[in-house]
């Protein structure tokens, strides 16, 4: 089932609650403030699991969370290197 909403709209979510948090007469609690986060901590967390599974599966659709490559023209990135082991920690 395609995403009612967008990685665009969790964006705009987390400024909202950010600008809440700078109101000087009405502030956003900071419970709720976390609350927000960790929630969109886990959306992010399922969203680089689809982002996995499209590159596992070399599958073209996915929920529509993220945007599609036609809408989005990203500059390939070289996969990082392994970092090298400082000389004399090789057996850590």
């Amino acid at each position: 089932m395609p995403a009612k909403n967008k990685i665009e709209d969790l964006r705009n979510h987390l400024f909202e609650t950010l600008e809440k948090l700078h109101d000087d007469e009405k502030p956003m609690d900071i419970a709720r403030a976390r609350a927000i986060a960790d929630v969109a901590k886990v959306i992010v967390e399922s969203a680089k699991v689809e982002v996995t599974f499209l590159k596992v599966t070399g599958a073209l659709t996915s929920t529509n969370f993220l945007p599609n490559g036609d809408e989005v023209k990203l500059t390939p990135v070289a996969p990082a290197r392994p970092q090298l082991r400082a000389a004399g920690r090789a057996g850590l």
